[in-house]
């Protein structure tokens, strides 16, 4: 009698953890459906991205500096090699690679020159916009002064303002991807909290709901096997 009475307990259970959680659960299954859809390459956009032109190594002047360097990278800004220094002080610079003089930042017009030599897709570049760091878009994903590139596929090219370094490419189907992958972790505000209380809390019940489903199962193969006596 005791151990019915818990098992009809359990169902009871069952029953509102299951109303709880099913909110929860059809989000998880459709975001996961829904990331699983597309190859994640092609999320990326991977095939809008052009290849950097390739840089003559004989031709290059490394300025002179003063000071500590604790990062430096050669990039070519649509077919200008230009050196990203970073100081002692984790601001980065960008030199002109040729003769090593100092370059000011990011104008519009360079900067749509490095995203249309950025994007390898037939779309035309529509818009430029200007960010800065502590306003950067959801689908940057970086605290760092930008301008971002439009072009008529809704693909946004971020370069960045101080250095010429393109910093990301971001589809249209990528932001919806981004929201669903929000939806799938209960994070839709930075989206990048995989450990969040809503997360642990919805999971641990879906889990103990999952749990009292099972053990119901042994009990209605009992009433199915004394039904059959």
């Amino acid at each position: 009698m005791a151990k019915r009475t818990l098992l009809q307990r359990f169902a009871r259970w069952h029953i509102w953890l299951g109303w709880a959680v099913a909110v929860p659960l059809v989000l998880w299954l459709a975001s996961g459906l829904f990331m699983a859809a597309r190859p994640i390459e092609e999320v990326r956009g991977e095939a809008l991205r052009a290849e950097a032109a390739p840089i003559d190594g004989a031709a290059l002047t490394f300025p002179k500096l003063s000071g500590t360097v604790s990062k430096v990278a050669l990039v070519s800004q649509a077919g200008t090699p230009v050196w990203v220094i970073t100081g002692s002080d984790k601001q980065p610079r960008r030199y002109a690679a040729k003769d090593g003089t100092p370059l000011g930042a990011v104008n519009e017009a360079e900067a749509r020159r490095i995203a249309m030599a950025a994007f390898a897709g037939k779309a035309q570049l529509t818009a430029m916009r200007r960010f800065a760091a502590e306003a950067a878009p959801m689908d940057l994903r970086r605290p760092r002064p930008s301008w971002q590139a439009t072009f008529a596929d809704d693909t946004h090219v971020y370069v960045d303002a101080d250095t010429g370094e393109v910093l990301a490419l971001r589809t249209g189907f990528w932001r919806i991807y981004d929201f669903m992958w929000g939806l799938h972790i209960m994070d839709l505000q930075t989206r990048e909290d995989t450990s969040n209380p809503f997360l642990w809390v919805f999971g641990g019940l879906s889990l103990i709901t999952s749990l009292f489903g099972g053990i119901l199962l042994f009990r209605r193969r009992k009433v199915k096997v004394n039904s059959a006596k």
